[in-house]
């Protein structure tokens, strides 16, 4: 049983700022921040009142041994650091993607198995109030047998063509474009409520073909916008569409349609109770009726700053579950291993895209398999 306040290091700061609320409302103490531009760091410290900064990872895990290590790095290092982070004893809270390829996640796996600590991939969407609601309702018999999904995850974070080159329009780096950013996230969603993908067939494209990778070496190559076609081994069939240039919204959407009933989520960014998300349902002949959500931040004064809601309703409850984990109370989720299966699925969207058939995914093992 844990009894000592629980640590934790963050390493990248740019969604990293969101672990940073969502962990200190869990109530632990976060011991150290780590990025390359350590005077950004050390404001960002400052803000949060962390007492420790490093510009190298390594030397954060030499140094401040915190009990938690979060990586919010581009994918490309997440092996590197999660190897390293389970190999002196610290937990890990790896964003997603989980990797850069599903031979990383299977390697990440295979180093978290072997390692007496404990990982979990951060899909903290799950934790949206709505989303709970709806997953409740899903595994409560709400829709019966399952016809088909709808989901979809639009923001306009790159629909100018001048945005600044980042490491998210560099395939080497990210592994994914669009689908690592967020389609990610609709497909564990998916598969959390209605069980594994079997295959796909998808397109994808780059918005801007003028635009080059952050080092101006060559064309970006990470896709903007992406559909996919999907059927899962239960047979129910799946429509996802992501988007970082879709100007005018910024939201995610999850709609189910079965043979006793219907549900509609869907998250906006905008509104004071956005984090609380939406819910509606319908059955028999009726109509979507909207479901009351009971927002699930207790006391705590919420911020004004749209990331920091997003680690404070959606991180910290991720992170007290991770807690509960640590503690031996529960099994480990989201795990490492949902974090291979979408990141099986995302492999196989890739070469859907590039082969124009439908791919054969097979989770367990990271393969993927082309239709003839």
């Amino acid at each position: 049983m844990t009894t000592k306040q629980l640590t934790v290091g963050i390493i990248g700061l740019g969604y990293g700022r969101a672990h940073i609320a969502g962990f200190q409302a869990a109530g632990v103490k976060v011991l150290a921040l780590c990025q390359r531009d350590t005077v950004a760091a050390a404001k960002l410290a400052q803000q949060y009142q962390v007492p420790h900064v490093f510009g190298h990872w390594q030397d954060m895990l030499d140094q401040a041994r915190p009990d938690i290590v979060v990586i919010a790095t581009p994918p490309v290092l997440h092996l590197p650091i999660l190897k390293a982070a389970m190999a002196v004893g610290c937990h890990v809270v790896c964003e997603k993607p989980l990797a850069t390829s599903s031979a990383e996640a299977q390697a990440m796996i295979a180093a978290a198995d072997a390692a007496p600590s404990l990982a979990i991939t951060s899909f903290n969407w799950r934790f949206a109030p709505a989303m709970q609601s709806m997953k409740q309702m899903v595994d409560a018999g709400h829709l019966g047998r399952v016809f088909h999904v709808n989901a979809r995850w639009f923001n306009p974070a790159l629909v100018d063509a001048s945005s600044v080159p980042t490491w998210r329009m560099d395939r080497s780096q990210a592994g994914y474009g669009a689908l690592g950013d967020l389609g990610v996230h609709l497909i564990d969603l998916v598969q959390w409520l209605f069980g594994a993908v079997d295959k796909v067939m998808a397109s994808s494209a780059t918005a801007h073909t003028g635009r080059t990778v952050p080092d101006n070496t060559r064309p970006a190559d990470a896709e903007d916008f992406s559909h996919v076609i999907a059927e899962l081994k239960s047979g129910v069939s799946v429509a996802i569409t992501v988007s970082r240039v879709a100007r005018g919204l910024n939201e995610h959407s999850l709609e189910v349609y079965g043979e006793q009933g219907a549900l509609a989520m869907r998250q906006t960014r905008t509104g004071a109770d956005w984090h609380i998300g939406e819910l509606r349902v319908a059955s028999g002949s009726g109509m979507f009726e909207a479901v009351a959500i009971p927002a699930k931040a207790g006391s705590l004064v919420l911020s004004t700053e749209r990331l920091e809601v997003t680690g404070q309703t959606t991180i910290c409850p991720m992170v007290q579950q991770f807690i509960a984990v640590i503690e031996g109370r529960l099994t480990p989720a989201p795990s490492l291993q949902d974090g291979a299966s979408a990141q099986a699925v995302l492999d196989a969207v890739l070469e859907s895209t590039r082969s124009g058939s439908w791919v054969y995914v097979d989770a367990s093992s990271g393969s993927i398999v082309a239709k003839q």
